[in-house]
């Protein structure tokens, strides 16, 4: 590919690698998003539908051939946010303004808003990446962010 270099082929090579569980140098669809995200992407589920993700394993083989021009494409996107953006959107719900917010509030936004999350994937998050809520309930965001966009992510249940 013209447009990604020779390190970024190497890098997607290498994760395409890791998610071809057959060896036989291609990866089911079903886990584009989770290749594509161990590049430190982060595609919605709409752009890997888009892209020709499936929703159900063995429908659909991707050689790299074909994964590189869809990396590429997802690389070139620029509607990813930063730690500093999502800290800047917690402050929303910082009521006291001293860096925490309710831990049941964080619980309604990813099971309702945006790309809902299932109960088992935000208990998975939570048992990964939160500290301790304090008696008041609430949970300091930024450690929690920080761990969040660090990975890694826990396996779907």
């Amino acid at each position: 590919m013209a447009d990604l270099s020779a390190r970024d082929v190497e890098r997607a090579k290498f994760a395409f690698s890791i998610y071809d569980f057959d060896g036989n140098e291609t990866v089911d669809a079903f886990y584009l998003g989770d290749c594509l995200r161990a590049l430190n992407l982060n595609p919605t589920l709409a752009q890997i539908e888009k892209l020709g993700g499936t929703k159900k394993k063995n429908e659909k083989k991707l050689k790299v051939e074909e994964f590189l021009p869809i990396f590429s494409q997802v690389k070139k996107e620029k509607d990813h946010g930063t730690l500093e953006d999502f800290i800047e959107c917690m402050k929303l719900y910082d009521k006291s303004e001293n860096g925490t917010m309710m831990l049941a509030e964080l619980n309604h936004i990813l099971l309702a808003l945006g790309e809902k999350l299932e109960d088992s994937q935000v208990d998975s998050i939570f048992k990964e990446c939160m500290d301790p809520e304090d008696d008041e309930g609430n949970i300091p965001y930024t450690p929690f962010l920080q761990k969040l966009i660090a990975g890694p992510y826990p396996e779907e249940a």
